[in-house]
C-alpha cells in the first residue's frame, strides 16, 4: 500500500521513495529565543541608560532557558538543533549581554582596564560553554565544572541591579564592577565544582513542607527582589569554592570528570 494514490514512478517504472524533509521543534526552540530576546532586550535597555531593565532582562533569560531543555524533554522534542541553538542563545544572553551591560554602566569609565575586564568575562563564557559542549558525557552531572554562565550572568547583572535600586551610578562603582565581572568570568572556566540540582527530580512525590519552602522563597524574594536575587547567587557564587576545599581538606577528589552510572540523565542549565 502507498501513502499516494498516484505515486511518483522513475524511467524503470519503479517507486521513488523520497525522504521527508527534516524540520525543527517548535515549542523548545521558542523558549531559546524568548531567552535570546531577554539578552538582546538587556542590551538594547542598557544602551538607552535603563540598567534596572536591563538586569531583568538578563534574569528572564536565565529562567526561560532553563526551561527550554526541560520543555524538550517533557514532549520529547530534543534535537542537536535546538542544542546548538541553546548554546547560541547562551552565548548571547549570558556571555556578550552582561559584558556590554557592565562595560556601559561602569567598566567604561576605566578606560583599557574596563574593556579588558568586559572582554575577559565575555571570553571566558565562550570558554565555558564550548567546554560544557564538549564534556558533557564525562563529567558528573550532579556538578558543574566551574561556575554556570547564567549564575555569572546573575552576579554581574545582580550587582547593576542592586546599585541602580540603590541609586548608585556606575562611575562611583567601576572597580567593584571590575572585580565582580572578573571573579565571574574566570570562575566560569576553573574546575570548581558548583552543585548543578540535576539530581533533584520534580516529577518525583516530595513532603509537604517542601512546597510550603517553596512558598517561603518566593515571599522572601517580594520583600526586595534585587538584593535577594543578588544575595542567592553571591551564595552560589561562593558554594564551589567552598566544597572545593572541603573536599581538598578531607581529601577527597575534587575533580567532577566522572563516568558514574548513577549519574542522573538529566540534562540542564550551561
Amino acid at each position: 500500500m502507498f501513502d499516494s494514490p498516484n505515486p511518483e514512478l522513475d524511467a524503470h517504472g519503479d517507486v521513488v521513495v523520497r525522504k521527508r524533509r527534516k524540520g525543527i521543534y517548535i515549542l523548545p526552540n521558542l523558549f531559546t529565543l524568548a531567552a535570546l530576546f531577554g539578552g538582546f532586550y538587556a542590551v538594547v535597555m542598557a544602551i538607552n541608560g535603563r540598567f534596572d531593565l536591563a538586569a531583568i532582562g538578563v534574569f528572564c533569560a536565565m529562567v526561560l532557558d532553563s526551561l527550554d531543555g526541560r520543555v524538550a524533554r517533557m514532549t520529547n522534542t530534543q534535537s542537536a538543533f535546538g542544542e546548538q541553538m541553546d548554546s547560541l542563545s547562551d552565548m548571547v544572553s549570558f556571555g556578550a549581554a552582561p559584558a556590554l551591560i557592565a562595560y556601559v554602566w561602569a567598566l567604561k569609565g576605566l578606560g583599557r582596564w574596563g574593556w579588558i575586564a568586559a572582554f575577559v568575562y565575555c571570553a571566558c563564557a565562550a570558554l565555558r560553554l564550548a567546554r560544557f559542549n564538549v564534556n558533557t558525557a564525562v563529567v558528573d552531572k550532579r556538578y558543574f565544572q566551574g561556575l554556570p554562565s547564567p549564575a555569572a550572568a546573575a552576579l554581574v547583572a545582580g550587582f547593576i541591579w542592586v546599585a541602580t535600586d540603590l541609586g548608585i551610578g556606575g562611575k562611583d562603582l567601576a572597580w567593584p564592577m571590575f572585580a565582580v565581572a572578573l571573579y565571574a568570568g574566570l570562575t566560569m572556566v576553573t574546575n570548581v565544582p558548583f552543585y548543578s540540582f540535576k539530581d533533584v527530580h520534580v516529577k518525583r512525590s516530595v513532603p509537604f513542607v517542601f512546597i510550603v519552602l517553596i512558598v517561603l522563597l518566593i515571599a522572601v524574594i517580594n520583600i526586595d527582589p534585587p538584593i535577594v536575587m543578588f544575595s542567592i547567587f553571591v551564595m552560589y557564587g561562593l558554594s564551589g569554592y567552598l566544597v572545593y576545599f572541603w573536599r581538598k581538606a578531607k581529601g577527597v577528589p575534587t575533580s567532577v570528570i566522572s563516568t558514574s552510572k548513577d549519574e542522573p540523565d538529566e540534562m540542564g542549565l550551561h
